[in-house]
This record gives C-alpha cells, sequence and structure tokens, in this order.
C-alpha cells in the first residue's frame, strides 16, 4: 500500500469511521486451499478484529480492511489453506467475545499478559508493543507525566493504555475518559478536551509519520509483545497453523514487507 493511500485511510479514520459500530456486518475472507475433495471442506474460523486502530486494522478509502493483522492473518490463511471470517468490534468488545467463546480467534493488535494469558491462548508474538502518552503538537506545557495534575487524559476502554493511565492516576493527579474507539480518544485530545492520552506506540508512530500533529511526551511504558488469541482451552489447531503460518511467512520474506509496508521499523523513531 502506498503512502497515498495510506493517508485517505486516515482521512476517512478520522471523519467517518468514528460512526462505525461492533454490529457491523461479517466480512468473510476466503484463502485458497491447496487441498482437494472433503479435506477442502475445513471449519471457517470466526475472527475478531477492531477496525478502527491503524496500522493494525483498518478501513482503507475503497471500504476494504487492510492493516499489519489483516495482512499477516491473510498471508498465514493462504499458507495453511484456511478460510475466515473477520468479525470488526471494538476492543473491548474483542475481549469479551474471547470470554465468552463467541469466536474462534481475535487479531487485534492484543499484548500478551501474564493476566491475559489466564484466560487466553496466544499464539508466538508477531510484534513488539508498549505504551506512550502522547499530546497536540501545539502544546507545550505538557512534558512529562507531573505535568498531567488537575487534567483529563483520553484512553481506550479496555486496553493497557488504560490499565497503564489507572496505575499512575492518583500519583499524578489526573482524571481519566475512556472512549470505545481510539479515533474517539485522539480526536478529543485535538478538540482539545482532553489534554493528553496513552495508546500503544506503534499505533502512535503511526498516525504522527503519516502527518496527524501530535508529539510522544514519555519513555515507553508496559513493553511487550503482541499475538494472535483464542478462548483459554479451545482451538488449537488454529493457533498451531497460525504458528505454523507465522514461521513459513517469516522465512519466506512475507512478514517484512508487511511490516515495511506500514513502516513499522521507523515507528520507534517518533518515540524518545
Amino acid at each position: 500500500m502506498n503512502l497515498l493511500r495510506k493517508i485517505g485511510v486516515l482521512v476517512i479514520s478520522t471523519t467517518v469511521a468514528i460512526s462505525f459500530t461492533a454490529c457491523a456486518d461479517k466480512v468473510t475472507i476466503s484463502a485458497e486451499s491447496n487441498k482437494s475433495g472433503e479435506e477442502n471442506l475445513e471449519k471457517k474460523y470466526v475472527i475478531a478484529t477492531n477496525t478502527l486502530v491503524a496500522p493494525y486494522t483498518f478501513t482503507n478509502y475503497l471500504g476494504e480492511y487492510v492493516g499489519i493483522d489483516v495482512d499477516l492473518l491473510e498471508a498465514i490463511a493462504d499458507k495453511q489453506g484456511f478460510t475466515y471470517e473477520l468479525v470488526p468490534m471494538t476492543f473491548n468488545n474483542v475481549l469479551r467475545a474471547l470470554d465468552n467463546g463467541e469466536v474462534d480467534g481475535a487479531m487485534a493488535g492484543i499484548t500478551i499478559t501474564e493476566e491475559r494469558k489466564e484466560r487466553y491462548d496466544f499464539s508466538a508474538p508477531y510484534l513488539d508493543s508498549g505504551i506512550v502518552m502522547g499530546v497536540s503538537a501545539a502544546r507545550a506545557d505538557i512534558k512529562s507525566y507531573e505535568d498531567l495534575k488537575n487534567k483529563r487524559v483520553a484512553v481506550v476502554r479496555g486496553t493497557l493504555a488504560e490499565a497503564f493511565a489507572e496505575s499512575i492516576q492518583n500519583e499524578y493527579g489526573f482524571t481519566i475518559e475512556s472512549f470505545v474507539e481510539f479515533t474517539d480518544a485522539y480526536k478529543d485530545v485535538l478538540n482539545g478536551d482532553s489534554q493528553a492520552f496513552f495508546e500503544d506506540y506503534t499505533v502512535m508512530g503511526y498516525i504522527i509519520s503519516l502527518g496527524l500533529e501530535f508529539r510522544v511526551v514519555s519513555d515507553i511504558e508496559r513493553k511487550g509483545l503482541v499475538g494472535f488469541a483464542v478462548p483459554k482451552g479451545k482451538n488449537p489447531e488454529l493457533l498451531e497453523k497460525f504458528n505454523k503460518g507465522l514461521k513459513e511467512v517469516t522465512e519466506n520474506g512475507e512478514y517484512q514487507k508487511i511490516m515495511d509496508a506500514y513502516h513499522i521499523d521507523s515507528q520507534v523513531d517518533f518515540i524518545r
């Protein structure tokens, strides 16, 4: 995907995509199988994702789902010969769907933590993660957590960013506004209602690289790894297929091509 298409995606994300709801229709994505006959009639997996978090999953100007998660899942499914339905929902609802066993798996930039490992089974990791604080580039008064006293910060519900903000809230004396979507959170900062927001550094770096006027004023906190998740104790065959496919696309260079398409290696350049 070229930069012009990515910029078009971001414009959509900040204007009309905010009205996209968790009850959107399922999107069936098929990968050709190398098998034949009855073996080709494999189970179609239902995979939850969040479609408003670039560069993990988002909607381009053609209305197509794109992003690291979409491209990587498609490549893995193609290599392993399985089909799936991609179900868009809020990040918090992705985790709920996993908890309730309503989906076979989820790929939504989910950071692997010890707490989450008690509730879900994870694949091998496919990306680094970590939390940073961002502010409007026009603000010069917020340079650290100490400058948040009596101010409001925005976070996305159910994320590690929310948990981190809550863990330092009392120490630094700020209030928290939780949103269901990332686009809501950063719009609140651009509008001046919240003075800062916390998010994964890959997401933060990506939107800055596309021209949104934010700057990062913290180090990377809660460093971790991102993985594909399934309900605890269920769908071990799906995890096995994912891990095998991830190994294949890593070895044949497809993985790096996907990372390069979204400038992943350069995102940390925006983090001090």
